[in-house]
């Protein structure tokens, strides 16, 4: 399953110590450990996929945790002993939008986060000082933009400027949730295009690259004039699915509006190439559906609605009462970004559904949970992209779609 890389040449390297995070002409480059490709159409990258029990939110115990599945022994041993010390090279630094899932993330690297002061004055103002040196650092900022979205947005671009002035060789901006990437396109006279807005500040204030999940739509990838990781959280959700009981000879999977198709004829496809359905709507205002017609057949089966957020739960919840009607015995929700805007945990919990599936892109509130939700992590998968990303290792010996990533 492994190849072995070319070596480089003495002329083409720097001299100083080798180290797991620098290629050496005097020892060969260990990639990254690879992830299995989907096996029969179901399975996906994750032997033992980091998720929360239902409605309970579980918290790692350090020292506890069972080794990562796919990172090789050796390849761990080799690190040991030079982590330390050469740490540095790369560094992960976490707004206070997520701190769960960028500890998660550094955890499954082997690395601590780096230290940062992030505070906000009496006025409101945000305040943003790096702890440790970043001077030549390859430096990643996890801080997805979800609500509140604005101070969020600030945020990241503050972190972003800070790392700039203090000298990082490459800056990425890991966004596990894309905020205003509805406003895609003008759908309206007069109306503004939001999502151009935010990557251009992105951009403008000095990152390089950067790492999103599940945009609600790919143009938005269009909108940046910087390098672009597209990840998906489907392989979190499939995994999931495919370690439940469930019969896959009666799944269905949903679409919620025509908008969605693409995403759910590629859910489908890897769901043992399930039949589709789509749920004809027809949108008022915003945040505001009104199911009209279901195209398919979901009589007897078992219905999994997909779509990237959850917001306020009203289309997808007119989409259940919909094919409860038709005749769908069981019906799952699932979805990326839980926005879970109100009245979204009254709508969810009302029975509607057997199981809302989401990721932990967003950080959901305990107060929030409800029996039906599971929450998945989707910390390997970026941990693991942020590896082939600062390695530059993924086209030369395994592509990036076995993660799922554009």
């Amino acid at each position: 399953m492994s190849s072995l890389l070319p070596l480089y040449s003495l002329s083409s390297i720097p001299t100083p110590l080798p180290s797991p995070f620098s290629r050496s002409s005097t020892s060969i480059f260990l990639p990254r450990p690879r992830i299995p490709a989907f096996r029969n159409g179901i399975k996906c990258a994750w032997e033992e996929p980091l998720k929360y029990n239902n409605g309970k939110p579980c918290i790692p115990i350090p020292g506890t945790e069972k080794p990562t599945p796919g990172r090789l022994a050796s390849d761990t041993a080799h690190l040991e002993d030079e982590l330390d010390r050469n740490n540095t090279r790369l560094q992960i630094f976490s707004g206070t939008a997520n701190p769960a899932l960028s500890q998660e993330i550094a955890c499954y690297m082997g690395l601590e986060l780096g230290k940062i002061k992030i505070k906000r004055f009496a006025d409101g103002e945000i305040y943003v000082q790096l702890q440790e040196s970043v001077r030549g650092c390859d430096v990643y900022l996890v801080q997805p933009t979800c609500p509140p979205a604005n101070e969020n947005l600030m945020e990241l671009l503050i972190m972003i400027d800070a790392c700039r002035r203090a000298s990082a060789k490459n800056i990425t901006a890991v966004i596990p949730y894309f905020g205003y990437a509805r406003a895609d396109r003008k759908s309206q006279g007069r109306e503004s295009i939001a999502a151009k807005l935010v990557a251009n500040l992105i951009t403008e204030s000095g990152a390089n690259r950067v790492l999103a999940c599940d945009l609600h739509s790919g143009q938005s990838m269009g909108y940046f004039d910087i390098p672009v990781d597209h990840v998906y959280g489907q392989p979190v959700i499939l995994d999931y699915l495919a370690s439940k009981s469930l019969c896959f000879d009666d799944l269905v999977v949903v679409s919620p509006d025509v908008g969605g198709v693409a995403r759910a004829r590629a859910f489908a496809k890897k769901l043992s190439d399930a039949p589709l359905a789509i749920v004809d709507k027809r949108r008022h205002g915003h945040n505001v559906a009104a199911v009209m017609n279901l195209i398919g057949d979901v009589k007897g089966k078992v219905a999994v609605m997909v779509d990237d957020m959850i917001d306020t739960a009203g289309t997808i919840s007119k989409g259940a009462s919909l094919l409860h009607q038709e005749g769908a015995r069981e019906v799952y929700a699932c979805s990326t970004h839980a926005v879970f805007s109100p009245p979204a945990i009254e709508t969810l919990s009302s029975g509607l559904f057997q199981e809302v599936i989401v990721t932990n892109t967003i950080p959901v509130s305990e107060q929030n949970y409800f029996p039906q939700l599971t929450v998945l992590s989707i910390a390997n998968l970026l941990g693991e992209t942020i590896w082939r990303v600062h390695d530059d290792c993924s086209g030369e010996f395994e592509c990036y779609s076995s993660l799922g990533i554009d």
